[in-house]
């Protein structure tokens, strides 16, 4: 599919990198969208190069050549991440009922905006769908036959939602408690190390460790047993993973650039359900999680021997 123009509103989030910028601006002047919001973090104080940058990523947003209602969020001081896009993200949806988010790294084909003006129609009213995803992390590992496939986890890099699930976001997750999550959690995740890797990133983001606003919406997903569309191939690629980034450093990350492909004809599963293999694959690289088993495995059976070795000793005094 090419030449597609979306029929959604779209809110563009930009910060410090003039030349990732370009490049989604670039496939979004494509789909000319009626309706763009743009969002720009401000410059770190201690961060000589900031005002250059940031300014010159402000400059690129701006080319708009298209009919277009543009509206602003321009930041003139750095909320950092969890605060910035979170906040933009209200001001989005404060605005508009649906619509299509993308962050200055998150590049684009251009059925993804095609896939999402689909899903966001489709699944509107459908409360079991709180999440839209446009990249797709399975690095080639087609799940059935159909164009799309569900999941519990909430993939960010490039997505669609409504109003009806942003209203229930909470950056701070204050409704919900540590002492509560852990069994909450092990209704959810089979694998009890997997529990616990959440249960920790629960209690990070509770004590404001983690400057970031998308675990905060993956809880909430799991939390209210909500469902995120995934499409079968991948329509995202991260081109931000490189030094200046704010998370995503490594270069050689699996995740790194990975090939767009196209979305055409759409099918879709008979059964609305997780695809929960799907989930423990991307998990499992995320976190480390098969190595992880085997360490803690090979300690406790490290353990047990000891402590064998300890009766035998008694038993022989």
């Amino acid at each position: 599919m090419t030449d597609y123009k979306t029929s959604s509103p779209i809110l563009f989030l930009i910060f410090n990198r003039p030349d990732t910028t370009a490049q989604v601006f670039n496939e979004i002047r494509k789909t000319r969208p009626s309706r763009l919001y743009i969002a720009a973090d401000g410059p770190r104080k201690d961060r000589a190069d900031d005002q250059v940058l940031c300014l010159e990523t402000l400059q690129v947003a701006a080319q708009i050549d298209w009919e277009c209602d543009v509206k602003t969020l321009y930041r003139s001081t750095n909320l950092g991440c969890k605060n910035a896009i979170s906040s933009a993200i209200d001001w989005f949806f404060e605005q508009e009922e649906e619509g299509i988010i993308l962050e200055d790294d998150c590049l684009p084909s251009n059925s993804f905006f095609y896939y999402c003006d689909t899903m966001l129609e489709r699944y509107r009213t459908d409360t079991r769908i709180r999440h839209i995803s446009g990249c797709n992390l399975m690095l080639g590992d087609k799940r059935g036959n159909d164009s799309i496939f569900f999941v519990n986890q909430t993939h960010v890099w490039g997505w669609a939602s409504w109003k009806r699930v942003w209203k229930d976001y909470d950056k701070d997750l204050i409704m919900y408690q540590l002492e509560e999550v852990h069994t909450q959690l092990s209704n959810i995740f089979s694998t009890p190390m997997l529990v616990t890797m959440w249960v920790n990133i629960f209690k990070d983001l509770k004590a404001g460790k983690i400057d970031t606003w998308d675990y905060q919406l993956a809880f909430l997903n799991f939390f209210n047993n909500g469902l995120s569309v995934m499409p079968n191939v991948n329509l995202i690629s991260n081109i931000g993973f490189r030094a200046d980034a704010t998370h995503t450093v490594n270069s050689n990350n699996k995740y790194s650039n990975i090939p767009l492909e196209e979305f055409s004809e759409v099918t879709y599963p008979k059964y609305t359900l997780p695809d929960k293999e799907a989930d423990y694959a991307v998990l499992n690289r995320e976190f480390d999680l098969e190595e992880r088993i085997r360490k803690h495995n090979l300690l406790r059976r490290r353990f047990k021997r000891w402590i064998k070795s300890q009766f035998k000793k008694t038993s022989r005094s």
